[in-house]
């Protein structure tokens, strides 16, 4: 340790001993370790963060809570050799927004790729846990990789949406605002952003934001917008870029986790799973909440995750014409803060989505949401438009989202093993920020592989979407019907789901086999009733498919025991 490092980290060990008595600080490579024990979990995470203002690459915090033992990472119950003996030329760990994008990414070259993820689908954590926001970029610090990755991907997801058909509008933006104060400060850290970071935006005052929200709350004495702003569904776009990866090639391993890596020379040789040992050329780490875990089997843990969960609520589609635009009513203190503050958004299917909140949490599979917090996000955001009530809600979720103590994404090539690539540390605004980071890791992952790589001369980046019966004319209608009467039998009433399009979802380049997986598709059982209605027809569906067991979410939501007629023995 050279003699700068020994004063920083004396420094930093003086300030913890006062601050935070227990704690213990050494150098780990060129990152900073935190052990001990601490009594509360926020604590914990203070802690972290402080340290990460100590001047080092990144934090590993090993502090532990007192009494507290965190449960194991949930696998998968299957366990074969379906992937044993594989070689594929890169290995992408995680089957969100980030791993899909980087996947396709990939298909564009001569690659033989492999995409694993340890859930039965894509899309099942953060993925299909947040609010759909293309973010504009205008919230994240100039000079950070959120803000260069925020701008670049926003600009790239017109296309992309196109390419791929999935719904996509610049509906924008409002940062409302209470005090005139706050407007007059605000003004100058806008523009100093839009111009650093190349965000356009314009001030709003009270009658202009009335003209375009007439419901606004009278709270509200003006707003800045940012038109760059755009929506769309998460996880329909995680399924479709699972998809089109899958048309150019992409080999996709759904109850799939990693358990072990070996490692020779500094590079990974071997990958095990539960479904065999893999022998890949390249790695790609994008594992979300458990990206830490993954660069701890190869030997490069310099940094740690914090979950940081939010929830949110869904207000049934009468509320949707009462806002155009996704909002929150801040203070300037949120300007700077790591979390926006949640708000309200029209979602692209036409709901209103309230949240989220955001709270630090030891868990990193937790998904319960609970009343208090409910309470909360309805109080602060449904106020802020005049017609919303506790009576639309139709639904509840949580999401968990993955940051560092850096708060900052981790794009790079492994500065220990040569054949691995981290896209880590990616929350909010991770979702407008895929096709960007995607980008810059394919880049990377071919830097790695070293050699010529040619590119794939048969990639297509447009999806072979299926027929989505609400976008159609009444003329198209009656046309797809005649030549597929399945077309015209209504099994979601809610939605207007035909039993056409459930099928297709079935029977897809990543086929859904589960009720939650068709539901992410094509959306029966996102209505008012929640899918009572619809989801015996939607299980009936997927058994004429020859789907053998019938969940609702994965491993331990199974619907059935047994078919009528056979014997099913009490203790099943």
């Amino acid at each position: 340790m050279g003699g700068i490092a020994t004063k920083k980290l004396s420094s930093l060990q003086n300030i913890l001993t006062r601050k935070y008595p227990g704690v213990e600080c050494s150098e780990f490579g060129d990152s900073i370790r935190l052990e001990g024990t601490l009594d509360d979990w926020e604590t914990i995470v203070r802690c972290g963060k402080f340290a990460a203002k100590g001047g080092f690459r990144a934090v590993i915090n090993d502090v532990k809570l007192k009494d507290f033992t965190a449960p194991p990472m949930r696998t998968p119950a299957v366990k074969d050799s379906a992937l044993h003996g594989l070689t594929p030329d890169v290995l992408v760990i995680g089957g969100g927004v980030i791993g899909c994008s980087i996947a396709r990414e990939l298909s564009r070259w001569q690659l033989k790729v492999l995409l694993v993820d340890k859930e039965d689908d894509v899309a099942m954590h953060a993925s299909s846990r947040n609010d759909g926001m293309i973010h504009p970029g205008i919230a994240s610090h100039p000079g950070t990789l959120r803000g260069e990755y925020n701008v670049r991907g926003n600009a790239m997801y017109t296309q992309i949406c196109k390419d791929l058909s999935v719904p996509f509008e610049r509906w924008g933006n409002l940062i409302l605002y209470r005090e005139h104060r706050f407007g007059a400060a605000a003004r100058f850290l806008f523009a100093y952003r839009e111009k650093a970071l190349g965000v356009p935006g314009k001030h709003l005052n009270r009658r202009q934001l009335e003209a375009v929200e007439p419901n606004i709350t009278k709270e509200a004495v003006g707003a800045f917008e940012f038109p760059s702003s755009g929506i769309l569904s998460p996880y329909k776009l995680t399924v479709a870029l699972a998809e089109n990866a899958v048309e150019n090639g992409v080999q996709i391993s759904l109850n799939t986790v990693v358990t072990g890596m070996d490692t020779e020379h500094g590079a990974i040789t071997a990958v095990h799973t539960n479904r065999g040992t893999v022998r890949p050329r390249a790695v790609v780490n994008a594992a979300g909440c458990f990206c830490d875990s993954v660069a701890d089997m190869a030997g490069d843990r310099f940094f740690s995750i914090h979950p940081r969960k939010g929830e949110c609520c869904i207000l049934d589609k009468d509320a949707g014409p009462l806002s155009q635009r996704s909002m929150g009513l801040i203070g300037l203190a949120a300007a700077f803060s790591a979390s926006k503050g949640g708000g309200i958004m029209r979602t692209i299917d036409g709901n209103v989505l309230v949240g989220p909140d955001a709270y630090e949490q030891p868990l990193r599979e937790d998904f319960s949401t609970h009343k208090d917090h409910m309470d909360m996000v309805m109080d602060k955001h449904l106020p802020l438009i005049n017609g919303f009530n506790r009576g639309q809600v139709v639904a509840y979720f949580a999401g968990v989202r993955a940051p560092t103590y850096e708060e900052e994404f981790i794009i790079e090539g492994s500065a220990r093993v040569q054949n691995l690539v981290h896209a880590a540390g990616i929350q909010s605004p991770g979702l407008a920020s895929a096709p960007a980071i995607a980008e810059e890791i394919a880049k990377l992952t071919l830097g790695r592989l070293g050699g010529k790589i040619l590119p794939n001369e048969r990639f297509n980046p447009v999806r072979n979407a299926s027929p989505v019966m609400s976008k159609l004319s009444l003329s198209q209608k009656q046309e797809l019907i005649t030549k597929n009467p399945e077309y015209g039998v209504v099994v979601c009433r809610c939605e207007g789901i035909s039993k056409g399009e459930i099928r297709a979802a079935a029977r897809s380049p990543l086929p859904a086999t589960g009720l939650d997986a068709v539901k992410r598709r094509v959306r029966p059982g996102m209505g008012r009733c929640q899918g009572g209605f619809c989801s015996p027809l939607v299980a009936e569906i997927l058994q004429e498919e020859g789907v053998e067991t019938i969940t609702k979410k994965g491993a331990g939501s199974e619907l059935f025991v047994g078919n009528l007629g056979q014997e099913v023995r009490s203790d099943d």
